[in-house]
């Protein structure tokens, strides 16, 4: 008979103190390194506001916060001019190619935004596609590619489906018959959407604003690339790549861009609390999609068609660069090669088995971890079970900058066997990953776990079966839709991952396919490359995108086709 301690097995114990000793050594200690060397004075090590002090009386910081902000704040603006027409109408109304146009609504997130920085200069910028045009046919150019403007028009194309996915859900939860009502009392068009559906999608809205802000703030390579340095990100990555990792001031930024993040995330639950959202019907009431009149679908389809045309024109420029020989000063490329790919599979290809290598460990990782946590929650009563979950979520608010300097804070500096440093081996950047992607794993793997019966356990203890083989025989095989779907979720998000790694990263060897991306793009020879691997990525996580909708399908159908008739 197991020891048990406050309901919970001795082995349950072991299991939260491991995960904890885990979340403590790769998530807690380099954060709070970066935070103890803010707020200490450089060789003294005594604690003090003086790093801070110089951080706002440093014009280069001041513009680089406010810069940060300002693209942020635009980049959710212009991400809600894309997603709100998009997920209205085909959340709203009833016409032909509504599935289609969410599923190509989602495509921008499956390609890293600074590759998309590339693309889109190609189409629009300064000696783009758009401007060449421009300037043959009228004779002016638009500077939509130029400084802060071009990081908020790739970052709002690329991070536009957070609020699509999430406000297309929230609208259709929205009770039709309270349109309806607001209708028959005079509301219409414009007005109604303003007074009474957007007001009730708001949660959604919010959701999926304030992922947009959080992620935009601690972008880095995209500024980097576009050549626009003062911002908060990349000032600290220069700062600690060029002045050395003993430099307080990276370790400042680190801690504005973590409060940043945490204040954006609580200003959007402040946005929505003491306010009831509740409709009396869930899922438009029962009411059908209104039908549109002739002349409104041409006008919806006309608008719809422009906005998808808008942002995939970075994998349509991305792919035409894959293959171009010359693209430069002309609207399309000069020819077609295939010897850009023939150079990543036979130089490259390192790259490749990295990223398939460094995210199946990271997706491994969190599955098991975020399996044992929702085990924990859901099935003990465990004290501090709750926290664990707390904490490994709390790597969401973490900017993965901050984590990359963090790493070579706390590890740099513990030696090996031969010498080398800690933070230069491979599997540092697998635990940098794996801590990146946790939270999405252990939401898949939470929800998994609370759709199967505590029921089915019981009866398996109760005919003698212990609590470990009750684990493995019923509720892992139970989970396994959810568990493919948090794995290949943290895969396809960490075969994309730069902001960490581009710290890490010590030897090419070493070096993931987003890495390469960064490297390739960085010159005009190396973007043909780096666009045949960029399509490379693309497709990788579009595959593992399409296998976890697949997996998450078939177990709702087998779910549903193994449900007794009533």
């Amino acid at each position: 008979m197991s020891r048990v301690l406050n309901g919970a097995t001795w082995g349950q114990v072991s299991v939260a103190l491991l995960i904890l000793a885990f979340l403590l050594v790769f998530l807690v200690w380099p954060v709070a390194t970066v935070v103890w060397v803010a707020f200490t004075e450089k060789g003294s090590g005594l604690f003090t506001f003086a790093n801070f002090i110089d951080f706002f009386k440093t014009d280069l910081f001041i513009r680089s916060f406010w810069n940060s902000l300002y693209v942020s704040a635009m980049a959710v603006a212009g991400a809600s001019i894309l997603a709100m027409p998009l997920a209205y109408f085909t959340s709203r109304f009833a016409f032909r190619g509504t599935g289609l146009i969410q599923i190509l609504g989602f495509l921008p997130l499956i390609m890293p935004p600074f590759v998309g920085a590339v693309a889109l200069q190609l189409f629009f910028g300064r000696n783009g596609t758009v401007n060449l045009l421009l300037d043959d046919w009228f004779g002016f150019k638009l500077g939509f590619m130029e400084g802060l403007n071009g990081i908020i028009f790739v970052q709002s194309i690329h991070y536009f489906p957070f609020i699509l996915i999430n406000l297309s859900a929230a609208l259709r939860n929205v009770d039709r018959s309270m349109e309806e009502a607001a209708q028959n009392l005079g509301s219409h068009g414009f007005r109604l959407f303003r007074r009474i559906v957007f007001p009730l999608a708001l949660p959604g809205y919010v959701a999926g604003a304030s992922l947009v802000f959080v992620k935009v703030f601690d972008d880095l390579a995209t500024p980097l690339l576009l050549n626009v340095k003062d911002m908060l990100a990349p000032q600290a990555y220069l700062r600690v790549t060029s002045i050395g990792i003993a430099d307080p001031m990276g370790y400042v930024i680190s801690v504005v861009l973590i409060v940043a993040s945490v204040a954006s995330m609580w200003v959007s639950s402040l946005a929505t609390r003491n306010i009831d959202y509740a409709t009396t019907q869930r899922g438009g009431g029962g009411i059908a999609k209104r039908k549109l009149r002739p002349w409104e679908m041409a006008l919806v389809y006309v608008v719809l068609t422009l906005i998808i045309l808008l942002v995939l024109a970075p994998h349509f420029g991305l792919l035409l660069l894959s293959f171009a020989t010359i693209w430069s000063f002309s609207p399309l490329p000069d020819g077609y090669t295939v010897a850009h790919y023939v150079r990543v599979f036979g130089e490259s290809s390192i790259y490749i088995k990295n990223t398939l290598l460094y995210a199946s460990l990271a997706g491994i990782i969190d599955i098991v971890i975020g399996t044992a946590i929702s085990y924990l929650v859901l099935r003990t009563k465990l004290f501090g079970a709750r926290g664990l979950d707390l904490l490994a979520t709390a790597a969401l608010a973490i900017p993965g900058v901050v984590l990359g300097i963090g790493y070579l804070r706390a590890f740099y500096g513990i030696p090996l066997w031969d010498g080398t440093p800690l933070a230069s081996l491979w599997v540092v950047i697998v635990l940098a990953l794996a801590i990146r992607r946790l939270p999405y794993a252990l939401r898949a793997c939470y929800a998994a776990l609370q759709q199967i019966s505590a029921s089915l356990e019981e009866a398996a203890e109760n005919l003698g079966a212990t609590k470990a083989s009750t684990v493995r025989r019923i509720v892992v095989p139970l989970m396994t839709g959810g568990l493919v779907a948090g794995f290949i979720t943290s895969f396809a998000t960490a075969a994309v991952e730069l902001s960490a790694t581009l710290m890490l990263v010590q030897a090419n060897q070493d070096a993931p396919l987003a890495y390469g991306l960064y490297v390739f793009m960085q010159s005009a020879a190396g973007r043909g490359p780096g666009a045949a691997l960029g399509v490379i990525a693309v497709v990788i996580v579009a595959l593992s995108t399409v296998a976890s909708q697949y997996v998450i399908e078939r177990e709702r159908r087998t779910k549903a086709g193994s449900t007794p008739n009533e």
